[in-house]
């Protein structure tokens, strides 16, 4: 299982290399197993075509970003505080992320289907989060009463759009203090 592992690694980087270099739709199966160094009957064997490849790229890495943001709040701080904070933290580091920016430059269509018909496996990794979060200030009492689901959803759906629209949200604007606004949104939002 290990060795198994290691191999899609190395398939999922090399992905991440030619989505970053050149675009999901100019990325092909044979310049990913080129880059990864394996035969393209490896990389078929374990992804048929590049949109499959492209997602369990999408799902590692936004996986992995969401690890970062579950680290520990400040001391003292309530769930709400905490989750507002990795909220914001979150939308930071997608923002930056190379990987998202190039979607969002070369291939926004690709997330059209993830904004208007399905939720992803990465959305839904990203609400179970924060469904605990909420039910957690729901617990401690820093988050007002309500349908843990529907608050999550909308935290989901609020910050999202924030993470899709950056460039033009601040054409005009400065990225922090939209962020800032934000964070005092979703923190009366969830008071």
């Amino acid at each position: 299982m290990t060795s198994q592992r290691h191999s899609d690694d190395a398939l999922l980087d090399a992905a991440r290399d030619c989505v970053v270099e050149v675009g999901v739709r100019r990325t092909t199966l044979t310049d990913i197993a080129k880059r990864a160094g394996v035969s393209r009957m490896t990389l078929y064997r374990r992804f048929p075509d590049v949109r499959t490849l492209v997602r369990a790229l999408m799902t590692r890495e936004f996986g992995a970003l969401l690890r970062r943001v579950e680290e520990p709040g400040p001391d003292g701080a309530n769930a709400r505080e905490c989750l507002v904070g990795r909220a914001i933290a979150g939308i930071r580091l997608l923002a930056a992320d190379p990987l998202m920016r190039r979607v969002l430059d070369l291939d926004a269509e690709l997330m059209l289907p993830y904004l208007v018909q399905r939720l992803g496996s990465t959305q839904r990794l990203v609400e179970a989060f924060l469904l605990s979060q909420i039910e957690a200030g729901h617990a401690d009492g820093s988050i007002r009463p309500g349908d843990s689901a529907a608050q999550a959803r909308l935290v989901l759906l609020t910050t999202q759009s924030m993470v899709l629209s950056v460039r033009p949200a601040t054409t005009d604007l400065d990225f922090e203090a939209l962020l800032a606004e934000l964070a005092d949104f979703l923190d009366a939002a969830l008071s």
